[in-house]
């Protein structure tokens, strides 16, 4: 058994003491992601689906930093500081996972980190054994 951390450049730093992903064995499992810039990083100004999809390509980019991939995914939990989002959040959701969507919960939640409007966490198997560095 093996764990390793994943750390990619391409995703904002943690905020916290928390790793962006965790690797065990052939399982990836994503730390929330929030919409922030990784350039910048700042918190991107705009909708919910804008900032959905940020989270979504911060997502997608320690994904492949674990050596997985957003098809991979098995499993997402999405925060929402307002349920009214959840139908915006799903549209632009949907053109990230075309087929055989992840298993997912969805809850609203009463604050996120720097008042963002969505945090989304994932699991993931990784099909890539070599894709461990920063991407």
């Amino acid at each position: 058994m093996q764990k390793t951390v994943i750390s990619t450049n391409n995703s904002p730093a943690a905020i916290g003491p928390y790793s962006q992903a965790i690797r065990f064995n052939e399982l990836v499992f994503v730390s929330g992601q929030i919409p922030i810039d990784p350039e910048s990083g700042k918190v991107i100004k705009g909708n919910i689906k804008e900032q959905t999809k940020q989270v979504l390509e911060n997502l997608k980019n320690i994904l492949q930093a674990g050596g997985s991939s957003l098809p991979n995914v098995l499993r997402t939990t999405i925060f929402l500081s307002d349920m009214d989002d959840y139908a915006m959040v799903n549209e632009t959701y949907a053109q990230y996972f075309e087929s055989s969507p992840p298993a997912r919960s969805t809850v609203q939640v009463s604050r996120l980190p720097r008042d963002v409007y969505i945090e989304i966490d994932a699991i993931a198997y990784a099909t890539n054994q070599e894709n461990l560095l920063d991407a």
